[in-house]
């Protein structure tokens, strides 16, 4: 189907972003926010300098003066702290879909229970925007995974990188002094590198389903945090994972490295495959090497807007097959909250925590596992 009226909640950066998106592909807009100014920074500021002019057709709205009901696609581009509560009364709108930002919500599952219970009860879906598994790169690899395990044999091990400065965060949001003055600086609402650069985490999990190996179910992290009395954020994370099918792979997230590096390696026995976002200057590229021949390079032209356009051209297909089956269906961002809520606790308690999804998405899902060593 498509999407015709969109309404985007934040006019930060991700809310200019889903806007222009929007106009792209002809849907109309209502950006809502809380702060007047942020508004009147959009308008003057942010999207002009963005994409070269103002769209006069874009209506900026003050929450408490919102429009209700309608839309096709609600967008919740707010900190993560406040994505629960804004998408449980986006849902009862009754849109086609509600579109979450990620990460999806902060690390002790606040009202996340009643967000499935919402969205099951009006039957809308909820998607969470981790878009590069949906962009054009993303899809080229699964692709070649699926095609009798990407002809690099068995899948060995699997590791992701998202390792980037956020100075850049920053400099799109100069009236920001830092990641005091946001969510960002505060890993509990969904801030820190295990928040900002879930996207690998998110990678991760999704490779791991294409190539059969199911959910995370062992999580050992390590964490460099920050806290200073201003702030409190891990500005580095480091994962190993183990699915309950037994691969055993690795994510690293920081927010330190500069230049960045995003990249995914599935390394089979006969060969591997590489995902690179930022291979080249405005190109993304997937690598595929067989039985150590010569590696072959497919490369993806691509801006950062073109990335929010693929993701509302996917969720335009979802509706119209089964919602349910997308990599960014809500259950797939609840998937990568487990994890980070395993990994901060992992790091606190210096051990190993076992993931049990029987128990729901909540705390209590996650418990410690010491292990003794044996000797040989």
């Amino acid at each position: 189907m498509q999407l015709q009226k969109v309404k985007i909640l934040g006019a930060g950066s991700i809310g200019n972003h889903f806007s222009h998106a929007a106009r792209t592909i002809g849907a109309s807009v209502d950006l809502c926010d809380i702060d007047q100014q942020a508004l009147q920074r959009t308008k003057e500021q942010i999207y002009p300098a963005r994409y070269g002019s103002w769209d006069d057709s874009i209506n900026l709205h003050s929450s408490e003066e919102a429009p209700k009901g309608g839309y096709d696609l609600i967008i919740i581009g707010t900190p993560p702290d406040t994505h629960n509560k804004l998408a449980i009364e986006a849902i009862k709108e009754k849109p086609k879909a509600v579109l979450i930002e990620k990460p999806l919500c902060t690390p002790d599952f606040h009202l996340v229970e009643e967000l499935i219970n919402t969205s099951n009860e009006f039957n809308v879906p909820v998607f969470v925007g981790y878009d590069h598994v949906v962009g054009m790169a993303s899809n080229y690899a699964s692709d070649l995974a699926m095609q009798s395990k990407g002809n690099i044999g068995s899948l060995t091990t699997l590791d992701v990188e998202f390792r980037e400065y956020w100075g850049g965060i920053f400099n799109a949001h100069p009236w920001l002094d830092g990641p005091s003055d946001t969510y960002l600086g505060y890993w509990q609402r969904g801030g820190g590198a295990s928040g900002e650069h879930s996207h690998a985490l998110n990678l991760w999990q999704h490779f791991s389903r294409v190539f059969g190996c199911g959910r995370v179910v062992e999580v050992s992290a390590m964490m460099e945090y920050m806290n200073d009395g201003k702030v409190d954020y891990d500005s580095i994370c480091l994962l190993n994972l183990r699915t309950e099918n037994g691969l055993c792979g690795r994510v690293v997230q920081d927010v330190v490295t500069e230049p960045p590096r995003k990249w995914a390696r599935m390394q089979g026995d006969q060969g591997f495959i590489e995902w690179h976002c930022g291979y080249q200057p405005g190109c993304d590229a997937v690598l595929l090497n067989q039985s150590k021949n010569k590696t072959q390079e497919e490369l993806f032209p691509k801006s950062r807007p073109d990335d929010f356009v693929a993701e509302l051209r996917h969720i335009e297909k979802s509706l119209e097959t089964n919602p349910a089956l997308s990599p960014i269906a809500l259950h797939r961002g609840l998937d990568t909250m487990l994890v980070i809520a395993a990994a901060h606790l992992s790091a606190r308690k210096s051990c190993s925590v076992i993931i049990d999804y029987s128990k729901g998405y909540k705390l209590e899902a996650l418990d410690l596992v010491v292990r003794k060593m044996e000797r040989v």
